[in-house]
């Protein structure tokens, strides 16, 4: 088998890369049957020059590969007729702008991977950029509080070459008495958590969170079944509450009367309620002043966010009572970070943990003679044709 790394072609450009030199090496001393070749490039994270120095092979052509491996979606222009790619395909949710990648895909009989279906047997997924979607969005939270009230200034996460720069200027923040909630669990609540622990933030109950004060800065971790309830009072169940969301209701109001800033990492399904109304978000006991919109889902569960906010310019103002977007910080204005590519402000550090995780989790599947399972779950395409997962997307492609 003979690998092409590729080279990111969309706009705007994405530094992360699959598989670092490193990881080039210990997959071709584990699998001495393969080739590994990497597509020049002058805008990755890891340079060239880092691929060559450790013996992996630089080119500008990657045709005669059988498997490519990129990022995000390839610009249909570049893909090449009956390959196997893997990269994140974002056209599972019938994404407008992705119709016609995906149209390409069936027309060139390509078989597309998508690394967001790389699920296990239990519908978990295995790989994702998940936990540095978290850990930045943390970041750009406390930075954003710190910028707010004038408390302390932090350098923006893309100027943090390394994630060890990023958590020494966290140093700098001081937090007064704030409350802070924490949603969803996975790898992205998982690297909001790790983000909070790292400062030594105290944790608290969720019984403490809502009947204590406290004098010094605290969070909580909820989870679903903490902030939901069925209509019809039914027990809690989980299974039950993910397979059918719009069954059940909000309860997060008990919480936004209790919380400065909340960092909103739970997966939202689009038959879910959202986390709170427009409406709720302009009555006076909405004390909640950043949020941290880490799922990034517009139109989705946190109201205000119609638009996605860039690495760049990664905060916009909502202002409570007027209900409409403002310039400028002022105590009735909820200040929301809202970036949908997180992890692109530390693409080195991010890729690396990507490529370990495919290294052990996938590659063993995508190497061996018969697939057990793994691929074939996780491919849209193959010769020209939906697999049957994703029959589903027929009206989208016609």
């Amino acid at each position: 088998m003979k690998i092409g790394i590729i080279k990111e072609g969309k706009t705007p450009p994405d530094k992360r890369v699959a598989l670092s030199p490193l990881q080039c090496k210990q997959l071709i001393q584990l699998y001495p049957g393969i080739e590994i070749v990497v597509e020049r490039s002058g805008i990755r994270s890891i340079p060239d020059s880092e691929y060559e120095a450790a013996g992996i092979k630089l080119t500008n052509h990657v045709s005669d590969c059988d498997l490519l491996l990129g990022i995000k979606e390839v610009p249909k222009e570049n893909l090449l007729a009956g390959k196997k790619y893997l990269f994140f395909s974002h056209t599972i949710k019938k994404q407008p702008h992705n119709r016609t990648l995906l149209q390409t895909l069936l027309s060139k009989k390509m078989q597309m991977i998508d690394y967001e279906c790389l699920v296990d047997e239990s519908e978990n997924r295995i790989i994702g950029f998940g936990r540095f979607a978290g850990i930045v969005g943390a970041y750009n939270t406390i930075r954003l509080h710190g910028l707010k009230y004038g408390s302390f200034t932090l350098k923006p996460a893309q100027d943090c070459e390394h994630k060890a720069e990023l958590e020494k200027e966290l140093r700098k923040a001081r937090l007064k008495n704030i409350r802070i909630a924490v949603t969803g669990g996975g790898r992205v609540g998982n690297g909001a958590l790790e983000i909070l622990g790292g400062m030594k933030i105290r944790k608290v109950s969720v019984y403490e969170y809502m009947m204590f004060s406290f004098n010094e800065p605290v969070y909580t971790h909820l989870h679903s079944n903490d902030y939901h309830v069925h209509q019809d009072k039914l027990p809690w169940n989980s299974p039950h509450f993910y397979a059918h969301p719009e069954e059940y209701i909000s309860t997060f109001n008990k919480f936004s009367n209790k919380t400065d800033m909340l960092i909103h990492c739970a997966f939202w399904h689009p038959r879910a309620p959202r986390l709170f109304t427009l409406e709720d978000m302009g009555k006076a006991n909405f004390t909640i002043r950043t949020i941290g919109d880490i799922t990034c889902d517009i139109n989705g569960s946190i109201p205000c966010t119609t638009f996605a906010t860039t690495i760049e310019e990664p905060y916009y103002e909502w202002e409570q009572y007027e209900r409409q977007y403002v310039n400028g910080f002022s105590e009735s204005s909820i200040s929301v970070m809202a970036v949908d590519n997180l992890p692109c402000s530390l693409p080195r550090d991010a890729s690396e943990d990507f490529g370990a995780e495919l290294i052990t989790k996938v590659f063993p599947s995508l190497i061996k003679a018969e697939d057990d399972g793994l691929i074939t779950r996780a491919s849209i395409t193959k010769d020209g044709k939906l697999t049957d997962r994703f029959t589903y997307l027929s009206d989208y492609v016609a």
